[in-house]
């Protein structure tokens, strides 16, 4: 069996295991009980998370982190929106957001003046939230200020083509974003590649598929080094079933962070990923993992000044004789480690070492549609 510790590209067991999946795959009533669907469990988990508000949100031990992560996807979406806008005579931008969950992005996309929206994903008390917050952020907007149209479409895109459910059937995009969600498509082949056709068969040529998603080979070397089958800290643990053998389809594992995320999701062979994304007429543009897309772009003034505007990084020492955000022994240790060398000027900026280890896990890659 071909694992993800060999990154060779996919071959002809790869294309055994297509065709037996292929012949064995049944198809699915309405009244079929999905007893190894793993989507159910995602849905259902997003279903019931509560809406919070930024008083709760700022008291997270992941504070911080997600600060991080919007910091990180706030970037990318900018620097995207300008290639967009910068290859070709100014029209009107389209953007699928492809797991939009409850609308996170919203604001970002608002801020990068897009025309239209469209918002699609597996959990439908997400996507009404995600309307929802869409329809308040239009009634306080700026009477001169013009807010994108947009579409909300609760389906399963492991599963339904979402050009079927588009109100202008015509409708093409310059970029979709997939953000924090691929992962849990690589469940089977099929699935994966029903994500990919949905996220890039409407793209304009010349257009975006971009997103955030873990690191298989950084989550196998973790496991690897453990006494056990898991490993992670006080703010996040991933739990395997077995481990020495990877699959390419179907490696599940379990992953749960602080009060957000909780549920199964499966690796993603990335040299698979690009070698599927090909039958799209996609090209690779980038892959860095989050240390590395941080440590380009914080080398700009302009995201160094969204950093600080985001509070994506704390304070340390912690400024007014305030706390950190948290106690625990070793947490700073690389802080202030770097406060002790010569003309550090203070207060740094960082990740406590439990939100680091959880976000470090991640990587963002671009995609391109071919003309």
């Amino acid at each position: 069996m071909e694992t993800l510790k060999d990154e060779e590209p996919p071959g002809q067991k790869a294309e055994r295991k297509r065709r037996h999946e292929d012949e064995e795959q049944e198809e699915e009533g309405p009244n079929k009980k999905q007893v190894s669907d793993h989507s159910v469990k995602v849905a259902s988990h997003y279903n019931s998370l509560q809406e919070v508000g930024l008083a709760a949100r700022s008291r997270s031990r992941i504070f911080f982190m997600r600060n991080f992560n919007n910091w990180l996807k706030s970037v990318l979406i900018g620097e995207i929106l300008e290639q967009v806008r910068g290859a070709g005579p100014a029209g009107q931008v389209c953007v699928l957001d492809l797991g939009c969950g409850k609308g996170g992005d919203l604001l970002k996309w608002r801020r990068g003046g897009i025309n239209h929206l469209v918002c699609a994903d597996i959990a439908g008390v997400s996507v009404e939230q995600c309307r929802s917050r869409y329809e308040d952020m239009k009634k306080k907007s700026f009477m001169n200020e013009k807010i994108f149209s947009a579409q909300f479409i609760h389906a399963d895109c492991t599963k339904e083509v979402l050009s079927e459910k588009l109100e202008d059937p015509e409708l093409e995009f310059d970029i979709c974003s997939c953000q924090f969600v691929y992962h849990y498509s690589f469940e089977s082949e099929q699935k994966a590649d029903m994500m990919l056709r949905n996220a890039c068969e409407r793209l304009k040529p010349g257009g975006f598929f971009i997103g955030t998603t873990p690191d298989a080979f950084e989550l196998v070397k973790r496991v690897e080094a453990s006494d056990s089958l898991a490993f992670g800290n006080e703010v996040f643990k991933v739990s395997f079933q077995s481990k020495g053998s990877y699959p390419l389809f179907g490696c599940q594992y379990h992953f749960s962070l602080e009060d957000v995320v909780d549920v199964p999701e499966s690796l993603v062979y990335f040299p698979l990923f690009e070698h599927m994304a090909k039958r799209y007429n996609m090209r690779l543009v980038s892959k860095q993992r989050f240390s590395e897309f941080f440590e380009e772009k914080v080398q700009k003034e302009n995201h160094r000044s969204l950093m600080m505007k985001m509070m994506a990084l704390e304070p340390f020492p912690c400024e007014d004789g305030g706390r950190q955000a948290v106690d625990s022994g070793g947490e700073y240790c690389h802080a202030k480690e770097h406060c002790g060398r010569a003309g550090v000027k203070l207060p740094l900026g960082t990740l406590s070492r439990s939100e680091w280890e959880a976000a470090s896990i991640y990587l963002v890659f671009v995609f391109q549609k071919m003309s």
